[in-house]
Order: structure tokens, then sequence, then C-alpha cells
């Protein structure tokens, strides 16, 4: 028990069932973020192939890919042909023990697979089932990959230089699908407390950037100007994003008129911090690329150590910009627990970033490492009350996405 009695992260959603027919990213992230805080993942894949994403390497650990690794923990896998009849009515008593179902199969292939939301109420009427697309649920036909959506939703216009719309360097589409996911899967749950009944979700790769549009989208609604791309900057806020210093980078951010004074006294720029025509924001944005040119050269001849301890000093939000070891040797980093070693004896100890919770200060553990193809197959059917092994496999599997 942790402070408070409160029991720990890991049992947050512990009771609950999930049966998990997605594979690639937007998925498995969604259903490995509902394992982390403690439901029960059961992922169907196919028979001898899996979840694609097992061969999107290298790198691999042991047979796996390490992408595989990185959004599948404390799941547990079974092996499920769903053209073979037998197979198919497993994963029916599946369902019926089951508080939720996520796919992200192709819109349409649920239904016609037989297991789509309203086949599957006829046995568990209280399931919460989730879909996650590239576009919604009967909508268009462009493929739902990241890289698709982040120019179809605009997010790849507002990113990169001018003219060169460039791709995030995180797959954010699938990401924030899976969280949005989740998200909606925990509030059906805790509705149904209310009504019995479970709710259909469908969530849309576009729909999750477009939402995240947030203020760019409501300048662009209120004038009907398309905004600027940010280029490592903001697009209502001078100074506010990236300079290079003489031997590395730093983001800068100056939220407010008085800080924007302090940065120039600190660093040295004192004409800068009494000239007329950088008095205010306003003033600063109707001057930026003056300013901006100005700053650059200035912080350009400063080493990071030195832009860095004076601005944190003079309160002026600044920051260093990291490379992925510089991140995980952060003590920060390490205090906060955002690294998690899973162990099996098939590839030894691997590291895997973590969730991102505090429960009443614990940080979730996973209770399983990222499972081999089929590897709980015969558990699962002995809780189910079947023979650990059917009398035999057809050949086949489960329907791309």
């Amino acid at each position: 028990m942790t402070e408070g009695g409160a029991a720990p992260v890991a049992n947050a959603l512990r009771g609950v069932r999930v049966i998990d027919f997605t594979q690639a990213l937007s998925g498995p992230y969604c259903t490995m973020m509902l394992a982390d805080l403690g439901a029960d993942v059961i992922k169907v894949e196919r028979p001898d192939i899996g979840d694609d994403s097992r061969h999107w390497g290298p790198p691999f650990v042991g047979s796996d890919a390490a992408y595989f690794m990185s959004v599948n923990r404390s799941k547990r896998s079974v092996a499920l042909d769903l053209k073979d009849p037998d197979d198919l009515a497993m994963v029916r008593e599946l369902v019926a023990t089951a508080d939720v179902v996520v796919e992200n199969w192709r819109p349409g292939t649920a239904d016609r697979l037989g297991l789509g939301a309203g086949d599957l109420r006829t046995v568990n009427p209280r399931l919460v089932f989730c879909s996650i697309s590239g576009f919604g649920q009967g909508q268009g036909t462009l493929s739902g990959y990241d890289q698709i959506v982040q120019g179809t939703s605009g997010a790849m216009s507002l990113t990169g230089p001018a003219g060169s719309p460039t791709k995030w360097g995180i797959p954010v589409a699938d990401i924030a699908a899976g969280m949005f996911a989740s998200t909606a899967i925990v509030a059906a749950l805790h509705e149904r407390h209310t009504t019995g009944m479970g709710r259909t979700i469908d969530v849309a790769m576009q729909d999750c950037l477009i939402a995240m549009l947030t203020h760019q989208a409501t300048r662009y609604l209120a004038t009907g100007a398309l905004p600027p791309n940010d280029v490592n900057g903001h697009s209502t806020i001078v100074p506010y994003g990236l300079f290079a210093t003489s031997d590395g980078f730093v983001n800068v951010c100056v939220g407010n008129d008085s800080q924007f004074r302090r940065l120039c006294t600190e660093l040295g720029f004192d004409d800068l911090a009494t000239a007329e025509r950088y008095r205010t924001n306003p003033l600063r944005l109707r001057h930026r690329e003056e300013l901006l040119a100005d700053l650059e050269t200035r912080i350009g001849e400063l080493t990071t150590e030195r832009v860095i301890g004076s601005l944190q000093a003079a309160g002026v939000p600044v920051g260093p910009v990291r490379t992925m070891a510089q991140v995980f040797d952060d003590p920060i980093v390490k205090e906060r627990d955002m690294t998690v070693t899973v162990t099996r004896p098939e590839y030894g100890d691997v590291q895997l970033p973590n969730g991102p919770w505090k429960f009443d200060g614990q940080s979730s553990r996973p209770r399983l490492p990222p499972p081999l193809l089929g590897e709980h197959t015969a558990q699962i059917r002995i809780e189910l009350g079947l023979a650990p092994h059917p009398p035999s496999t057809a050949e086949g599997g489960l329907p791309h996405s």
C-alpha cells in the first residue's frame, strides 16, 4: 500500500479485461496504457506472424523488434486464426468475459468478421467497444498511417521552414490516437457503473491531431488567415524558440516584457533591453525578423552553459536541447523512473520508456514483459475451461489492418 492507504498504480484498473485486436502503434499504445494501469490485456494475434510490428527491425530483442517491445508490455498474447470457426468461437468466449474490446483494422473489417460492436454485444451487452482508424469509421479510402495523417491534418504545414512541410520526429498521430482512445475507454467504463451499458467509441487519428491544433486552429477559424510556420519558435510570442550557441543549442521562452528585459540585461544586450521597438510583445512581433536575427548573432557567440546559467538565475525560461543519450542520463529522468527494465530468459534485461504517471508518488511497473507470440494461448484456454490445446489448427490468420 502507498501513502494514505491507496492501492499502487498497477492496480488502478485491476479487474478490467481488455481484448486487444490491434497491431502496429495506435492501438497497442492505447492498450499498453490500460495494461500499465492494471488492466488484463489479452492480445489476439495471427498464428506464425503475429503483430506486424514484431518484424519492424532491426534492431531486434530476441526474435521481436524493439518497436514491438516498446508498446506491448504487461499484455498476454494468444495466437488465433479468425478464419477458423473453433478459434472464432474461443474469441467470442473471451469477449463474454471482457469489459473492453479495442481494434484498429480497416473500417468495416470487424463487422465482416462478425466481431463488430453489435455482434459482440449479443454475448456481452456491457462491452465497451473502441475502434481506432485513420479517418473514422466509414470515412474515405486513404490509408491511416501516421505519416499520411500528419499531412492531412495540417500538422505538417505548421512544422519546419515555410514551404517545406515537415513530419514530427515522433509518430504523434498514432500516439495521440492511443492516448485519446484510452481516455475515452476509461470514461465509458466509469459511465457504465451508472448505466450498466457499454459504449461504441470511434477514434480517428486525423481527428486527434486536429484537436491538438488548439490555438493554431482557433486563430485560423477566427480570422480566416493561415497561421505561419512556427519554425522552432512561436507565432505570437517573440523571442520564443530555438537559438544556436557557440557549442550547442538552447530553447528560450520569453513570456512577458519583464522577462525580455532580464534576458537582454543578463546576457549583456543592454541596447536591446531599452530599445523602444522591442518594449512590448506586439512591438517585438512587428520587428520579429530584425530582433531574432540580432539575438541569433549575439547568443551564437556565447556558450550553452553561459546562456542557461545566466537566464536561469534571472528567472527567464531556458533549457538545453539534448540528445537521447543525454535525456536518459538526466538525474531527473532517473529519479522519476522514466525507464523500466523487463526481463525474459530468451533475451535477458531490456530497458523500455516507462509510463508517465505518478500515483501517490509511485511510478507504474510492468507486470509482464512484452509477450512472445501466442505465449499465453494455453493458459487462457484453461481459464475459459477449454483444453490447453485445440485438436487442430487451421491455416490463416488475422486480416491486415
